[in-house]
């Protein structure tokens, strides 16, 4: 069974930072790629990045190339997203989820986390 659990939202001025974490707390998080997708009010849910189970493989959507950087601790069974230059257009519930690589660039998982809040004021 995978639990996925986020921590690290919260509120951040235009260009600061934050990062998310996901711990899972089942014993196979290596054996799956990891993804954050985020959904703002109104708005689909969209992907944001993956990571491959080795961590040697990642994707990131357009809007968050070279401002946001997935990584993951297979020895912490956790998966970061480090956010940096905050935009007010980042805010959205950003939540981790776990499945194939493919899939999550899909918008596709076998198990999500419950989301966490991440406000950008301007």
């Amino acid at each position: 069974q995978v639990q996925l659990v986020e921590s690290g939202g919260g509120l951040a001025q235009a260009g600061g930072s934050l990062r998310l974490s996901c711990g899972n707390s089942g014993r196979t998080f290596s054996a799956y790629s990891m993804g954050w997708f985020r959904q703002a009010p109104g708005k689909e849910r969209e992907f944001v990045a993956v990571i491959s189970g080795s961590g040697k493989l990642t994707s990131l959507t357009d809007s968050v190339k070279g401002r946001f950087t997935i990584s993951r601790d297979n020895a912490k069974n956790t998966v970061y997203l480090q956010m940096n230059s905050l935009k007010p257009e980042d805010t959205a519930v950003y939540t981790c989820a776990a499945g194939g690589y493919s899939a999550l660039v899909n918008n596709r998982a076998d198990y999500w986390g419950q989301g966490t809040q991440v406000v950008v004021s301007s």
